[in-house]
């Protein structure tokens, strides 16, 4: 998030305690202001529409809607952004929670500087996963994908030779100035060829690149 740009954050947690001391934390920061507190799932969504703020402090674990159907709940509201928040996270969960909408995860045991940073991150239009790089995500998507050995046909989604070349590239985890290498192109030619591939796909950052090239097995997942 660029300096001097504000976020209306809503939080949602079934703890009152947490909550109290998560408003306390994100109301002493410049910019941030905490627009509402929900309980409950249900109520998440509810505050969620009723409110519209910026980004949204998601407990996994609530009654009455689950974390991970609040996300279905949330999903397609314009202009607002999740970061989910857990006690602790395997990566199917992270790849589902991901899948559904969220752009941020963060460990209830991080610090106050991790979360305050993936703040930033998600309100900068980036994906937050903690420790886990998008390599790591992306392995763990490939864990998951459902195996079809004899079906070689991939969609292309028009794009080209080389920009196929550049999404798997992205998927292994290379860096702009290792595909620059690996291809023999310079990094400004490499960034023309991503914008080509953000444009087409409809992603807007690497994470999101990887995830669809995954799902939609635009690369080999072996």
């Amino acid at each position: 998030m660029r300096k001097g740009v504000g976020a209306r954050i809503l939080i949602a947690d079934d703890h009152p305690i947490f909550r109290d001391g998560l408003r306390t934390l994100l109301e002493a920061e410049p910019g941030f202001e905490v627009v509402g507190e929900a309980s409950d799932g249900e109520e998440a969504v509810r505050l969620a529409r009723q409110l519209k703020p910026d980004l949204v402090l998601l407990d996994l674990a609530m009654p009455r809607y689950t974390g991970r159907e609040a996300l279905k709940g949330l999903a397609g509201l314009p202009s607002m952004h999740t970061i989910v928040l857990t006690a602790a996270i395997d990566n199917e969960q992270l790849v589902d929670a991901l899948q559904l909408g969220a752009r941020g995860v963060v460990l209830k045991e991080s610090t106050t500087q991790v979360l305050l940073k993936s703040i930033r991150s998600v309100m900068a239009g980036q994906y937050w996963v903690g420790r886990d790089s998008v390599a790591s995500v992306v392995q763990a998507l490939k864990d998951l994908a459902p195996s079809h050995p004899g079906d070689t046909r991939r969609k292309n989604f028009g794009l080209t030779p080389r920009e196929l070349e550049i999404v798997a590239a992205i998927v292994a985890g290379y860096t702009n100035k290792d595909m620059a290498e690996k291809f023999a192109l310079s990094e400004q030619t490499v960034k023309h060829h991503l914008t080509s591939i953000f444009d087409k796909l409809g992603v807007s950052n690497r994470l999101e690149l990887a995830l669809f090239a995954t799902n939609h097995r635009l690369v080999p997942l072996d």
